[in-house]
């Protein structure tokens, strides 16, 4: 059966945004000098920090045009990791290899950003997401979860974004059973946080070390982080796009990430 130009599924949604039924939410922390990033101890290496270099600027160096350079480590802002980022998915792909299908699907909202502002070191635990799939129905095959903790508060605040102390960071995530059961008992793509990573600031401590990294990008999922704006999502419903650079060879790249909502 054919379908009529006017009923396709793709004019539907060219409708919906211009009518605006369908809105548009940009997920992303925009991209400085000032972005906060992630600081590990020595004797660790740390990335670049986010620059930009003038090169021209209507002057002798290009009359008729402005333009940069800029320079910065992949997993600054909001990224997205790629298996190969970690030893368990070192022969997995590279950001450049990760499939469109995969980068584009449905989203679920958990809200765990009471329990994040009473106990910064919070995790989630297998029984938390049960709970929630009891009362919200399945999580989305090839979609993303979404784990909300208010965290984007502090997007433009170095300190309070990775809020550490001589105990190390203090930010939310997942508990090692949580993040294995995730990886291998569930269909999703992966997972979208708004700290600066996938894993809790203490994962270190955790067994294995940083068991998101470990188990979601050895299973072939994969993890974006600092996100925004997750309160502006229903807790199921959206469509989200994300758009990371096709960096052949890269462990990361920063993305933009949408997501396509029902008016309210």
């Amino acid at each position: 059966m054919t379908t009529s130009p006017t009923t396709s599924t793709l004019a539907q949604l060219a409708a919906g945004l211009a009518d605006q039924a369908v809105q548009i939410v940009d997920l992303t922390n925009t991209l400085s000098a000032s972005t906060p990033t992630l600081r590990l101890p020595e004797p660790f290496s740390n990335l670049d920090d986010f620059s930009l270099e003038e090169v021209a600027r209507f002057d002798d160096a290009g009359p008729m045009w402005r333009h940069n350079n800029f320079s910065q480590g992949e997993h600054v802002g909001t990224h997205i990791d790629a298996p190969i980022h970690w030893i368990s998915g070192k022969d997995g792909k590279d950001v450049s290899e990760i499939e469109p299908a995969r980068l584009v699907g449905p989203a679920v909202v958990l809200d765990f950003s009471a329990e994040s502002a009473e106990n910064p070191d919070f995790l989630v635990e297998v029984e938390h997401i049960q709970a929630w799939i009891a009362e919200h129905g399945p999580l989305p095959e090839n979609g993303w979860l979404l784990f909300r903790t208010g965290w984007d508060q502090y997007a433009q605040d170095q300190e309070a974004f990775l809020n550490a102390d001589e105990h190390g960071s203090h930010t939310p995530g997942f508990s090692a059973e949580c993040s294995r059961w995730l990886a291998e008992e569930t269909m999703i793509s992966g997972i979208g946080v708004e700290t600066v990573g996938i894993d809790q600031g203490n994962a270190a401590e955790l067994d294995p070390p940083f068991p998101m990294h470990y188990h979601l990008l050895g299973h072939d999922k994969y993890g974006i982080t600092s996100l925004q704006n997750l309160a502006k999502l229903p807790t199921r419903g959206a469509v989200i796009v994300v758009s990371p650079l096709p960096i052949v060879g890269g462990t990361a790249s920063p993305c933009r990430v949408f997501a396509l909502v029902d008016a309210a």
